[in-house]
């Protein structure tokens, strides 16, 4: 069952599949960012391994002209957030790398969000890289019960903030359940899009995907103050769609070797996602 799973969700394993990929979106009007599959790293080499991988495409994305179109997406916990001791300042470090690979070739940086523990360090560690690197976009989570003061704090100007519901397996005590992650992701779409910021909703859902529509209206967005993002190979005819319509869509792409980890961890922290992934299987709408 893996394999089509693999084959539409990530681009291949190689940096030349991801380029290749990126390359087909762009032409299809599509914006592009590019994570390099690594989580759980155990060891400095490997978060130095995942930190040259991501300066080596951010190079070739200058050098094919696709920068202007294309950002990546990285995980501190791929570049040694969780190492015992200093994992903080390793990946502080790593993420500062990227960011002056990503300034060289004209593009910026998305660091992801993960589970509610690595919050706190993890915006910590978006403050200290705007400090120079004005452009580092943020995620917030919407089912976690934290995340609206959150967006309060990050609605300013020039400030990149990716709006997604939640993919990890939360409790209670931190995170909304059930429809109370849509309530909540209204409420942060209302106070990301009558903000000053770059909002960059990630959402699949129709009932999401208009209410964005509907915030926008009513604080009077132009169409290049903010952007859909959608994961590649779901909903594919639906990210066209919407570039047609005349908004920005950006499409999540991963690659690399570690797809099985991705998926498997992906499935184990919540089993809706294995439903998420087999209806889009099954759908191109």
């Amino acid at each position: 069952m893996t394999r089509p799973v693999v084959d539409r969700f990530v681009a291949g394993s190689a940096e030349t599949d991801a380029l290749r990929v990126t390359r087909k979106l762009i032409d299809d009007n599509l914006l592009v960012t590019l994570d390099f599959l690594g989580e759980d790293t155990t060891s400095v080499e490997q978060a130095q391994h995942t930190v040259q991988a991501y300066r080596s495409v951010l190079g070739e994305l200058a050098r094919a002209g696709m920068s202007d179109r294309a950002e990546v997406s990285v995980k501190l916990s791929a570049i040694g957030q969780a190492l015992p001791g200093d994992g903080e300042k390793i990946a502080l470090d790593g993420a500062r790398q990227i960011c002056e690979a990503a300034a060289a070739a004209g593009t910026t940086v998305t660091l992801d969000m993960e589970d509610h523990t690595t919050a706190d360090s993890t915006l910590g560690i978006v403050a200290e890289l705007r400090a120079d690197f004005p452009w580092v976009g943020a995620v917030l989570q919407a089912y976690l019960k934290r995340t609206e003061g959150d967006c309060r704090d990050l609605a300013t100007s020039l400030s990149r903030v990716r709006l997604c519901k939640g993919a990890y397996a939360e409790p209670e005590s931190v995170a909304f359940q059930g429809e109370a992650v849509d309530e909540s992701y209204r409420l942060c779409l209302d106070v990301l899009l009558g903000g000053e910021g770059y909002p960059m909703l990630a959402t699949h859902d129709p009932a999401m995907i208009a209410a964005v529509r509907e915030m926008a209206a009513k604080h009077a967005r132009t169409s290049d103050s903010y952007e859909f993002q959608m994961l590649f190979g779901v909903r594919p005819d639906e990210q066209r769609a919407i570039v047609a319509g005349g908004n920005q869509m950006r499409v999540y792409v991963p690659y690399g070797d570690e797809w099985y980890g991705y998926f498997m961890r992906r499935l184990a922290e919540r089993p809706a996602n294995l439903t998420f992934f087999l209806r889009s299987l099954a759908s191109k709408k």
